[in-house]
């Protein structure tokens, strides 16, 4: 249980696709001039992260990595299909961008206009692609840790973009200089939030427990009274003399 809280919070906040990683940037940028839109994006992306991080785990466990078709037979437990993990990866994806393509169409068409380009893109969004491999490369252990990752990194993209499209919105009614207005001030103000996040790296990373031997080795250690000390001390100096 610990281990599904640390990833899901880890995931939100010190790993952040969008200010640890940089992922997403570009429909972060293009869909974040109103929070109406950014939330349906934003939802549109961790249904799709939720969805397509536990179906590219479970490929990449009993298809791509070496030795993972051993369930086949013994025959097969030499193949290695990590190369197709690109081609599988996004090929999942693109089928659950289509689903979500056209859910939205049918329940939402003023959502479905607003979002225009940026919602079949989600395809090509290399956020969604990097949550996979990020699964991939880290090692992801189970079914479930990779469910919890796949709904915790969306959730952290959705803030990422929600909280930029609220500043925007504010800003549109300030006196910004005339040179930073539109993309300048956003940068600005993305790279604080992303400064804002990096504080939250220490939250889990708490000291760890000495290992039982060198604890044993610290308590049978012999510690000498600060007088004797000196006096050996005294006593080696006066001998080199």
């Amino acid at each position: 249980m610990i281990e599904h809280i640390e990833l899901f919070f880890k995931s939100i906040f010190i790993d952040n696709m969008v200010f640890a990683v940089f992922l997403g940037m570009c429909s972060y940028l293009a869909v974040s001039k109103k929070v109406a839109t950014a939330v349906g994006l934003g939802a549109a992306v961790i249904f799709v992260l939720a969805i397509t991080v536990p179906l590219n785990w479970l490929l990449d466990q009993y298809l791509l990595q070496p030795g993972a078709l051993s369930w086949l037979g013994e025959e097969f437990a030499d193949y290695d299909l990590g190369f197709l993990s690109f081609i599988m990866f996004i090929a999942t994806i693109a089928t659950m961008v289509q689903l979500v393509e056209i859910i939205v169409e049918k329940f939402s068409p003023s959502l479905y206009n607003s979002l225009g380009i940026f919602l079949p893109l989600i395809a090509v969004n290399c956020a969604i692609l990097g949550g996979s491999l990020f699964m991939q490369s880290r090692e992801i252990e189970t079914f479930g840790l990779a469910v919890n990752y796949g709904i915790s990194s969306g959730i952290g993209w959705f803030l990422a973009i929600l909280a930029i499209a609220s500043i925007r919105e504010k800003i549109r009614y300030s006196n910004v200089p005339a040179p930073l207005r539109g993309l300048g001030i956003t940068f600005i103000v993305t790279g604080l939030m992303g400064i804002g996040f990096l504080s939250f790296g220490g939250m889990l990373t708490g000291g760890d427990e000495a290992p039982a031997e060198s604890a044993e080795k610290v308590e049978n250690v012999e510690v000498k009274p600060v007088l004797e000390q000196e006096n050996e001390i005294v006593n080696n100096t006066k001998s080199e003399n």
